[in-house]
């Protein structure tokens, strides 16, 4: 498990292969929160959440996943801890 109080705010979030997956609002009960404008069209009005589960390495001002991009991003979840599908 990685030490949460390294991931910064405004913090890219990778996946495993490089792509971007959003930008950390910030840590929030085991998850990171994505910011608004990284939560894809038609989810803007809310945030969306990634379990601290999924990260594998913090790189400076990068959160690094474990998953490929589009496989974390299956991950996501609600603020009521649901994933989304």
């Amino acid at each position: 498990m990685v030490d949460a109080t390294q991931i910064k705010e405004h913090a890219e979030v990778i996946g495993a292969d490089g792509v971007h997956v959003g930008t950390v609002d910030h840590v929030e009960g085991g998850r990171i929160k994505l910011t608004k404008k990284d939560s894809g069209q038609g989810h803007d009005r809310h945030h969306h959440y990634i379990s601290l589960g999924l990260v594998a390495d913090i790189e400076g001002n990068r959160v690094r996943l474990s998953a490929n991009s589009d496989v974390a991003v299956t991950f996501e979840e609600e603020k009521d801890s649901s994933p989304i599908h």
